[in-house]
């Protein structure tokens, strides 16, 4: 709606998942690499967690597109299923499909051994992302678990990294869940970006949408964006679009402190108010 009047080609800060928009903070930079020593090193098993918004879907997107043909992959966003949900989604990802009718644990399994191993025999690794794993019930936990004990005399045949919220880390400390957590040796939490991260990641998302254009951040903008998302892209994504939108309904090229809080009131000041630390509603305050 706005962007042909601020000289851009397409809204830069749009909350769907765009390959083109990806900007690696120092943050996300290290967890993709921490995923990458997890697949080369073949760990069996690596945990990335981070609060909501904060990236990890688009490290995971990073991810498959950076590993080449020699790594068959498979990836699960419905964890909401069964343990045999899985293990059919796991089949399917792989491209593996169950001769007739059976439909048992041990033939599932059998068979995704059998892929496992020619897979090794031909010099691949296998990997198995399963993002929102916050949501994964004991059961499949468990089965997850058992997952990784498919192995050669010598190593892991499938490198299988946990994505999810906080949660996940809390789920495993449970202690039915103990040998599962002990075997999750690399571990990665991403933490929100600071505040010239966060001025990059604005003026990134605007370059690749062919601006700047006519638009200009004032330092307070940025500062108080900042303040009112503590560096979690989605929430800068929401407060940024509102924020493009209303400069346009009052016919100013021009992002300033006023223009943010008034983004921010429109979206709901209290779900901001709750994101900030008390120390930063203070300040937001004071330099209003």
């Amino acid at each position: 709606m706005y962007a042909a009047y601020f000289g851009l080609k397409e809204n830069p800060f749009s909350l769907s998942p765009d390959a083109r928009y990806l900007f690696l903070s120092a943050q996300h930079r290290d967890a993709l690499n921490c995923l990458l020593y997890g697949i080369k090193e073949k760990k069996g098993f690596v945990l990335l967690s981070g609060d909501i918004g904060m990236g990890k879907t688009t490290i995971c997107r990073s991810l498959l597109s950076t590993l080449d043909h020699s790594v068959e992959t498979a990836l699960i966003f419905n964890t909401a299923v069964s343990d045999m949900d899985l293990l059919e989604t796991v089949l399917g990802e792989y491209g593996i499909h169950p001769p007739g009718e059976s439909k048992t644990k041990k033939i599932y399994i059998d068979l995704l051994n059998d892929f496992l191993l020619k897979n090794f025999a031909a010099g691949k690794t296998a990997v198995l992302l399963i993002d929102e794993a916050q949501n994964l019930s004991h059961e499949v936990l468990e089965q997850i678990r058992m997952l990784s004990n498919l192995e050669t005399e010598t190593e892991k045949l499938l490198q299988i990294i946990l994505i999810g919220q906080p949660e996940i880390k809390n789920n495993l400390l449970l202690p039915a869940l103990r040998q599962l957590n002990e075997r999750i040796t690399v571990r990665y939490h991403l933490k929100p970006m600071s505040p010239a991260e966060v001025r990059e990641y604005i003026r990134h998302r605007l370059a690749v949408a062919h601006g700047p254009g006519r638009l200009g951040f004032t330092r307070g903008a940025f500062s108080l964006i900042y303040s009112f998302t503590e560096g979690i892209p989605r929430r800068i994504n929401a407060l940024c679009d509102r924020a493009l939108l209303i400069a346009y309904t009052k016919d100013t090229a021009k992002i300033d402190r006023k223009i943010i809080r008034l983004a921010a009131n429109d979206i709901g000041a209290d779900y901001f108010q709750k994101t900030m630390s008390l120390g930063k509603k203070i300040l937001a305050r004071l330099t209003t």
